[in-house]
């Protein structure tokens, strides 16, 4: 599977960097899916979303390890383990899922890492927040001081939503996966003031800017796999507030 995946990309180099007209032939992009029913990626679309999440799985990993070399306290390897963890899965089953679409040889496989990648998504929220319910000094009264196991119901519930609507009603779903990423962080804002508000405000801007990217699939080319460019820029700005304020 990957040795054919890396031959399409080498393939695909070549037309790129040939001065013939090889690139009027390529498809750039399918209708726009149906209501109820997942858009099928172009060829190239598939390489763009397996690569754009793929080259991610490597640094991501090592940012764990920073983290962890750079705690001193049970809370800090604690958050670090757990945040690393749903970084390093959020690219990992994302890559796992768009290598097996592109093969389109094991379709039971694909729905099961389909769902997975999507509740990942909910999973990755409730980790991304980890870090500062767990290290940051929050008011042991208020929503401020409970929120760090509601997160993790919210996860749960939108997980059990998602599997058990899988890929009905998707409107609904990302507007339950902007209320789960806004809706606590407003919370405990009106209570608390977090070190590096700067950073996580602008992180979150870029995860709903690259929401939009999310549902033109169809639109116009590679939206998907700009959705994943702007997930990757959010991430690393969130991650360098939890390193910069936490550790």
């Amino acid at each position: 599977m990957l040795q054919s995946i890396a031959q399409d990309i080498l393939s695909y180099t070549r037309i790129f960097f040939n001065k013939n007209n090889e690139l009027k032939s390529i498809k750039w992009m399918n209708r726009k899916a149906l209501p109820n029913e997942a858009y099928c990626p172009t060829p190239i679309e598939h390489i763009a979303n397996i690569i754009t999440h793929g080259i991610w799985v490597m640094p991501s990993i090592m940012a764990t390890m920073h983290m962890l070399d750079r705690a001193h306290t049970t809370p800090q390897y604690v958050s670090a383990l757990v945040y690393g963890a749903t970084l390093i899965f959020l690219f990992s089953v994302s890559t796992s899922f768009h290598c097996v679409f592109y093969c389109n040889k094991h379709r039971n496989l694909k729905d099961v890492l389909h769902r997975c990648d999507r509740g990942m998504i909910y999973i990755f929220i409730a980790g991304s927040y980890f870090p500062w319910l767990t290290i940051e000094q929050l008011p042991n009264e208020g929503w401020a001081s409970s929120m760090n196991w509601i997160v993790w119901v919210m996860a749960f519930l939108g997980i059990v939503y998602q599997q058990t609507f899988h890929e009905k009603y998707k409107t609904l779903e990302t507007l339950f996966y902007l209320f789960m990423g806004i809706g606590p962080s407003l919370t405990i804002l009106t209570e608390h003031l977090i070190s590096g508000i700067t950073e996580l405000s602008i992180g979150g801007l870029l995860y709903v800017l690259g929401v939009i990217f999310f549902k033109c699939d169809g639109v116009f080319p590679f939206a998907h796999a700009v959705w994943h460019l702007f997930v990757v820029m959010a991430a690393a700005v969130h991650y360098y507030a939890v390193l910069k304020y936490l550790y």
